[in-house]
């Protein structure tokens, strides 16, 4: 007898196919599958499972006696490596069966008299998913004084806001913002909730799924609904960015996912939109929280603006050398542009990281992208594909970074990049002498 799989509880996280010493289990259309002829019992799959899915037939759950073990957990247990990934288990909750979880929900980031602009591109894409498995679309508005910060979800294409004004969630804090969440999430059960990328989603966001005991997929690039299970289906870079990974929630609510500021196109904003305001006093006690604000600093980083360009001068190692950034320099001056590159002429030095674009970069979608010396790696696609224009300049006829752009120029950047700064500052001249 093979061991028992509950297909129900299976969350298709793969810990158990990697422990199995025989190679008996497998992942199919993420469920695990397990071959009864090669299964040994050993008990290996049940003790990684963190959703308790596997369990050992009765005849087979008594445990090993001391020096029992089978030579293929021992080999297993030879050749392991000493940082081995140890699997925690946690509970999970499955979607109870009589609950009803419907809606879109947005989170829209407002902090410290800002409102994050991914919360409005989020929106706009929440509305595709809306309507495609005909459901509300909703704004979340948390904090202090939100009032036109409502106004403007409305704008934006939200249906409905749930909104939690209290002066305890003035100033940011993981605990507080979390608990507010998850308090209007247990009680209206909404079925898909996004969240920008930026760093109080990537803080508050996994605090919320843990506490809803869900999963949660980051960065993403691409969410659809799929047309026959309406699962939402979210698509991020995975194994370094060399591949594009699709990940489903399939047995737990809500589906939870962020995204880079920047992916999504902003939606058209109509002034004047209304809808429905539901706002809730949820019970926080400034006393329940062990952090307290002192002070806020603002950020000065290079970072923070990146996103916001509307034309950029990106870099990489096919400059040659940071002396040739001059050049780089010259033609940024010239279009008005921000300077930017890839991680390689970070880590060579060329630029900060704060100007890295890409993957473990910024996010960006300027009017205009000029990729100098750029080969066009997944890692640096992600980050700026989406730009409205993109002008390309490499040597090497077959460079990806040709694939995504709207206008390839093959040739030596030496000659080509101080070629298109004269003529952008020859055309800015007669523009300004007309």
């Amino acid at each position: 007898m093979a061991v028992n799989i509950d297909k129900s509880k299976c969350i298709g996280c793969g810990a158990c196919t990697v422990e199995c010493p025989v190679e008996a289990l497998e992942l199919v259309d993420g469920i695990v599958e397990v071959n009864a002829e090669k299964c040994t019992n050993c008990g290996s799959c049940v003790k990684v499972c963190p959703a308790d899915a596997l369990s050992l037939p009765e005849q087979a759950a008594k445990p090993l006696e001391k020096g029992a073990e089978t030579e293929a957990t021992q080999a297993v247990q030879a050749s392991s490596p000493e940082n081995e990934i140890k699997v925690q288990k946690a509970h999970i909750a499955p979607v109870a069966g009589g609950d009803v979880w419907s809606g879109v929900w947005v989170i829209a980031e407002y902090m410290n008299g800002n409102i994050a602009q991914v919360s409005w591109e989020l929106l706009g894409e929440g509305r595709k998913l809306a309507d495609a498995i005909g459901c509300e679309l909703c704004a979340v508005v948390t904090g202090y004084q939100v009032d036109h910060v409502i106004s403007e979800a409305f704008a934006y294409g939200a249906e409905k806001v749930y909104a939690v004004d209290t002066e305890i969630l003035k100033d940011y804090r993981t605990e507080a913002y979390a608990d507010a969440i998850v308090d209007l999430v247990q009680k209206y059960q909404p079925e898909i909730i996004l969240m920008g990328a930026t760093s109080m989603g990537r803080d508050v966001f996994p605090a919320v799924a843990t506490k809803m005991k869900t999963g949660l997929t980051a960065d993403c690039t691409v969410l659809e609904i799929d047309p026959e299970t309406k699962f939402l289906k979210m698509t991020r870079p995975a194994f370094g960015g060399n591949i594009m990974a699709t990940i489903l929630c399939r047995t737990h609510r809500p589906q939870m996912s962020t995204v880079r500021p920047r992916v999504m196109a902003m939606p058209e904003r109509v002034e004047g939109r209304e809808g429905t305001i539901i706002r809730e006093k949820l019970e926080l006690n400034d006393n329940d929280y062990r952090s307290k604000v002192i002070e806020f600093i603002a950020s000065t980083a290079k970072s923070a603006f990146l996103d916001k360009a509307e034309i950029i001068v990106a870099v990489g190692l096919g400059l040659g050398s940071k002396k040739n950034m001059v050049i780089v320099e010259e033609l940024a001056d010239a279009v008005g542009g921000t300077i930017a590159g890839s991680r390689g002429a970070v880590e060579a030095g060329w630029i900060s990281h704060d100007q890295q674009v890409g993957q473990t970069g910024v996010t960006v979608r300027p009017k205009l992208y000029i990729a100098i010396g750029i080969s066009g790696a997944i890692q640096h696609l992600v980050g700026m594909q989406t730009s409205d224009y993109i002008i390309a300049v490499n040597s090497d006829p077959e460079a990806s970074i040709f694939n995504v752009a709207n206008y390839g120029i093959v040739g030596d950047l030496f000659q080509v990049v101080p070629a298109l700064t004269a003529e952008f500052k020859n055309r800015l001249q007669h523009s300004v002498a007309k």
